[in-house]
């Protein structure tokens, strides 16, 4: 199974999403720390998309 762009941009904001928050905490930045929960919800939607685009394609290949 090969990595999408998708996947790949998604978990990255995943992770962004992640220090942002963190950082908003940390900080007492309550708009920082949403922003990064609304950064990781975006990258784990587009990391999804990227895998079901992933599996259509897998299967694709195969025959199925």
């Amino acid at each position: 199974m090969s990595v999408n762009k998708d996947q790949v941009k998604g978990r990255t904001h995943e992770v962004e999403g992640q220090v942002n928050e963190v950082a908003g905490k940390v900080a007492g930045d309550k708009k920082l720390e949403v922003k990064g929960k609304v950064q990781q919800i975006s990258g784990e939607a587009q990391a999804k998309l990227g895998d079901v685009r992933q599996e259509l394609k897998d299967s694709s290949k195969k025959g199925l």
